[in-house]
This record gives C-alpha cells, sequence and structure tokens, in this order.
C-alpha cells in the first residue's frame, strides 16, 4: 500500500513537472514575454495553474480505477503468464513511459487552452463592426412575405430570423422599414412584430417601424437617416445607396456579382451571422 502510494506520488510530481514545461513552452507562444521577466507572483499563478489542470485530469481520470482493478483480477493466475507480464513490465523503456507522460500533459494544455465558441452576441457585434444604427426592410429579410400584397392579408415574423434581430436591438438603433399599399397592411406587420416580442423582449419602438408606398421612399429614408449598415432585397437600392452608406447586406437566395467593396450578400440574415 505504501509502495503504491509513493509510486502514484513520484508519478504526479513527474507529471507536474512536464505540465509546467510545456505549459511554459505554449505561454511563451501565445504571449511575446520571456518567462526570465516573470516576478515570482507571475510564476506561482503559473504554477498554480498548471496543478490545478493535473488534479482535474485526475479526477476525470479517476472512475478508470474501478476497470483497472476488474482486469487485475481476470488476469491469468498461472505462474508462466505471470512471470512473462513482469519481465514485459521490467523491460518497458523509460524513454516510452516518458513520452506517454509528455503526451499526457499535452492533451491536458491543450484541452484547457482550445479557443471558445463565441456567442451569438457577440459574433453579431463582429459581423456588423461595431455599428451603432442599422436599416433593414421587412419582407424577404424579417417576415415570410415577399410582395405588398401578400402583406394586406397577414404579415408572419421569420422565427429563423427572430434571434438574430433580437440581438441587434440590443445594442444597435434599429429602423425596420416596408412599401405598403393599404393601412391593413401597417396594421399587420406591427400585430406580427408584437406578437414575436420584438417591442418587449428587444429594444425596438414602434416609431422606428416606417412606412412607404414606394421603393424610393425606403431609398429616402435610408439616405435621411444614414446607418452604418442597410439590409435590403432590392439589387437597385442596394446599388443606388453603394455611395452613400458605410456597409450593406444585400439578402438574395442566388448570390449575386459583389457591386461594391462595401456590399456583402447572404441568402438569409441568419445565414449571415451563421444561424443556420
Amino acid at each position: 500500500m505504501a509502495e503504491s502510494s509513493s509510486s502514484y506520488k513520484e508519478e504526479l510530481i513527474r507529471l507536474i513537472k512536464r505540465l509546467g514545461t510545456y505549459l511554459a513552452l505554449k505561454m511563451s507562444n501565445l504571449f511575446p514575454i520571456s518567462l526570465n521577466k516573470l516576478d515570482p507572483r507571475s510564476v506561482g499563478a503559473v504554477a498554480g495553474l498548471a496543478v490545478a489542470i493535473v488534479f482535474t485530469y485526475r479526477l476525470m481520470q479517476s472512475p478508470g480505477e474501478p476497470q483497472r482493478r476488474q482486469l487485475k483480477r481476470q488476469a491469468p493466475t498461472t505462474s508462466s503468464s505471470g512471470v512473462s507480464t513482469q519481465s514485459n513490465m521490467t523491460l518497458m523503456p523509460s524513454a516510452f513511459c516518458s513520452s506517454l507522460e509528455d503526451l499526457r500533459a499535452q492533451n491536458v494544455v491543450d484541452e484547457f487552452l482550445q479557443p471558445v465558441k463565441p456567442t451569438l452576441r457577440q459574433i453579431v457585434r463582429q459581423k456588423l463592426s461595431e455599428g451603432r444604427k442599422i436599416t433593414c426592410r421587412l419582407l424577404g429579410v424579417v417576415l415570410e412575405e415577399s410582395s405588398p400584397e401578400e402583406l394586406q392579408k397577414q404579415a408572419t415574423v421569420r422565427s429563423s430570423a427572430l434571434e438574430v434581430l433580437l440581438e441587434i436591438t440590443k445594442f444597435c438603433d434599429l429602423y425596420l422599414m416596408e412599401r405598403v399599399f393599404k393601412d391593413e397592411s401597417e396594421k399587420n406587420i406591427l400585430l406580427a412584430l408584437e406578437n414575436a416580442g420584438i417591442f418587449t423582449a428587444g429594444g425596438l419602438v414602434k416609431d422606428k417601424v416606417l412606412f412607404c408606398s414606394t421603393e424610393n421612399g425606403r431609398t429616402s429614408f435610408v439616405r435621411q437617416l444614414e446607418p452604418d449598415w442597410h439590409i435590403d432585397t432590392n439589387p437597385e437600392i442596394v446599388s443606388q445607396l453603394a455611395r452613400f452608406i458605410k456597409f450593406q447586406l444585400h439578402i438574395s437566395p442566388v448570390r449575386p456579382e459583389r457591386s461594391a467593396a462595401n456590399v456583402f450578400s447572404s441568402p438569409s440574415l441568419e445565414h449571415f451571422f451563421g444561424c443556420s
């Protein structure tokens, strides 16, 4: 029992040393700072991190103990087999054990340093280049409908685009706009947006949902608001606004030729932000 405890401690010490060496190499690659220039407090922090990783690794490995004991009980009892096994363990090169310990330490550190998957909020901020004002048409982007005639009967918010839209409203000044023919269309749109929770969960207010009777009217809205981004499905409007708007997102099922360096294209709003 004492020999097993001593062997465990020696193995743990060796693993800590090798882990510290590998971790120091990793940190030096990540940060252009010489380890010789670190003060004792910084060195202690690195060592503490190494010890924490080792003990976490040990805890994760602990469920394997019963299995090892079970395998030991099932081992053959013949004297010749026991002698052969013992001789094989004795003849195992120390260099092989050393390489296994290096590999274990490397795997622990690599797993610990894996990049964290960004959240949707981080992706939206990055994609929009921290833009603070966004204008966006409704048909074909936020709504399922694709023509003003359909809006006279109903308006349906696209559930796949809703999550992205709510994230945009949390840090952007968002304006939604659409061409409509009758007052019933306006009522249908506002009711659909309200039922989707955009006016409550997000930062959008009804006064920022704008309506016009022509496509040129939407162009005028965008020119007056001067947003950082405009999102639209009409290629003519996108082309006209390319000189005046910093960035544009052209929503189109078929990828069009890029009309300008500041115009991006995507089959849908959520696809542009990697949500589909």
